[in-house]
């Protein structure tokens, strides 16, 4: 028997061995698994903000952390809300897109090189703004903020879009491939560990979407099973007027999706160039190192940015202000609510009966309507209103503190608000600051949404030096107003280092801008050397107002100040002769200025030393 036993053992079929792909498919399903249960009560307060800011104010989380609605104590008790959560965020959105600098690229060094590559990445900028409605992209990544604490950006480069460069022998179109910036929501976004602050020292980062099986199948080449959106748990199932999809609906609606889990890696010993993983379903799709140098020093990095709200120390998530209103927006719909009921108690009274003396059903049902007939019991006390007296006036001075507060916490104080509070205020510069002290509560906002967008533009930037190999046309808007096109390939650019333009101005109202446009040309600040107002200057200025069609007109010295900055490219190869209608005293400057900051053979500095001193000899003539 132990024999016949030992041997029914061999026999019997093992375990299947798992390939290398299967075990790090389940690894990463697993990783993902463990970082959405930690993350589970932060996600609950994302929802439970979205929940006040929708209007649905009348939930709270249980004490398993999921939410729920809350029960009315009394039948009579109203449950109105008086969203103020809503109109108060959106007071925030809309002082925050005030923060659209433009992103220009600062020059590496005094060098003509250096400079015309600034110049270059600076354009290159100006037109990805433009091609990808950056400003929308700000705007819905800062709503996210808001709500939520935090938002985050994806940079990426997108092969299947931008000009059409040639056709496969298929007839598919070979498109040359653009840079892409992505909004990408809180919820999508799973890092390391919940308490490193920055996101370049998480060791990974998870993000995860769920998408329709046919993109799946264009982006990867592999076909999925799709399933019902709901069952992935990673969309927020908020609540909104209480009501959810039905089973019908979701399977109508939603199927044929999967869940993508990209896991970015950050370079060590054992990955030098990180490594990005991605798995949908129990597929690996792709594993591999990162795909992009976006880093310092053509580095490999993760394709995001973050912006917070409110920064938190030891905290990967920010704060949202929606936290902070949360309470207060109960206190307020409590009061309101309580206030209308005393008032309904006083316009529609409460009626006083003895006991069998009339019929209570009929008196409920209709109340004392104007002409009514009341019939009570003989030798019985007739009905009569009770006097409920006023208001008490700790209604009204409750609901106005509350007011107060919230444009306390949200920084968004407006003078019509609290005009009652400034009555000994009288000059401008004492409402300028009272202002100004009200903005500087979103400075530390203002400040995160400007270092994400310069983080974006050094993506931007550095995606197109590793990705436009051949040479590209792009167009944005010239010094005039007019179209500027302008071809260059990756290599071309070596300057990385952005800048916001007008950084100081970016918290200033419109009028206050044009106020300082003022006072700078009262001062002559913006005079040249002999005290006068330039047609170049005349010409910003009008622009920065908003008014540049009206100062149209072609800049002679920029022009030839350009031509200049030509030459000098030319004068490095060969001789370039001096024309009759140059304006010399502007060329030799130009050319000076290239002599001093470039660094140039004994051979080169001789031509431009001796086209500066033709020049010379030219301006001679012609004041003779």
């Amino acid at each position: 028997m132990n024999n016949q036993t030992k041997k029914e053992k061999l026999k019997a079929p093992q375990g299947a061995i798992k390939s290398p792909e299967e075990i790090l498919v389940e690894e990463v399903i697993a990783d993902f698994k463990n970082r959405q249960s930690q993350r589970k009560n932060l996600e609950r307060g994302w929802q439970l903000n979205m929940n006040f800011l929708r209007g649905n104010q009348y939930c709270d989380l249980n004490s398993v952390g999921e939410i729920e609605e809350d029960a009315n104590q009394y039948f009579w008790q109203q449950k109105r809300v008086f969203n103020y959560v809503a109109p108060t965020i959106e007071t925030r959105l809309a002082k925050l897109s005030r923060t659209r600098p433009a992103l220009a690229v600062r020059a590496a060094s005094q060098e003509e090189a250096d400079i015309n590559s600034a110049k270059l990445a600076s354009s290159i900028l100006f037109s990805v703004a433009e091609t990808q409605d950056l400003d929308a992209i700000l705007s819905e990544a800062t709503m996210w903020s808001e709500t939520c604490g935090t938002a985050f950006y994806k940079i990426v480069w997108d092969s299947a879009s931008g000009k059409r460069v040639g056709v496969t022998e298929n007839g598919e179109n070979i498109l040359e491939g653009d840079v892409k910036v992505i909004s990408v929501s809180p919820f999508e976004i799973y890092p390391y560990s919940l308490y490193v602050e920055k996101l370049e020292e998480q060791p990974s980062i998870i993000h995860a979407k769920a998408l329709p099986v046919q993109d799946i199948a264009l982006l990867y080449g592999v076909e999925l099973v799709g399933k019902d959106l709901n069952d992935f748990g990673v969309t927020p199932n908020f609540l909104v007027n209480n009501t959810r999809l039905s089973a019908a609906e979701k399977t109508e609606n939603n199927c044929g999706f999967e869940l993508v889990i990209e896991r970015y890696s950050r370079p060590n010993l054992q990955n030098p160039n990180g490594r990005l993983t991605v798995v949908a379903g129990k597929t690996l799709l792709f594993d591999g190192e990162l795909p992009y140098l976006n880093g310092e020093g053509e580095d490999r990095t993760y394709p995001f940015v973050k912006q917070t709200c409110l920064p938190v120390a030891g905290s990967f998530f920010g704060l949202s202000v929606i936290d902070r209103l949360i309470p207060v927006q109960r206190a307020y719909n409590a009061v309101k609510n309580r206030k209308h009921e005393f008032l309904n108690r006083i316009s529609m009274g409460s009626i006083a009966v003895e006991d069998g003396s009339v019929d209570c059903e009929e008196l409920a049902e209709d109340g004392f309507a104007p002409g009514k007939i009341i019939v009570y019991r003989q030798g019985g006390k007739a009905p009569e209103m009770l006097a409920l007296g006023s208001v008490p006036a700790e209604f009204s001075e409750e609901e106005e503190s509350l007011q107060q507060e919230f444009a306390k916490i949200s920084g968004t104080g407006e003078l019509s608000q609290r005009a009652s509070g400034f009555t000994g205020v009288t000059s401008a510069t004492g409402l300028q600051l009272i202002i100004e002290q009200d903005d500087a509560r979103l400075n530390n906002s203002y400040q995160q949404i400007k270092r994400a967008l310069k983080q974006i533009g050094k993506h931007i930037l550095r995606i197109y030096r590793q990705f436009a190999s051949d040479l590209r046309l792009m167009k944005c808007a010239g010094d005039k107003g007019e179209l500027k096109l302008f071809y260059f390939k990756g290599s071309d650019i070596s300057s990385d280092d952005v800048v916001l333009e007008a950084d100081t101005d970016a918290n200033l109202l419109p009028a206050q801008k044009r106020n300082v446009i003022y006072e700078l040309i009262d001062r002559g600040l913006f005079n040249d050397d002999k005290g006068v107002l330039s047609e170049t200057a005349k010409g910003k200025i009008l622009e920065y107002l908003g008014y540049g069609g009206f100062g149209y007109k072609r800049d002679i010295s920029r022009m030839h100040a350009d031509r200049a900055g030509e030459e000098n490219i030319a004068l490095k190869s060969g001789e370039v002769g001096v024309k009759d209608y140059d304006d010399h005293a502007v060329h030799i400057e130009e050319h000076t200025a290239f002599l001093l900051s470039e660094k140039l053979s004994l051979e080169e500095e001789e031509r431009v030393r001796l086209h500066i001193l033709n020049h010379k000899n030219k301006l001679k003539e012609d004041k003779n």
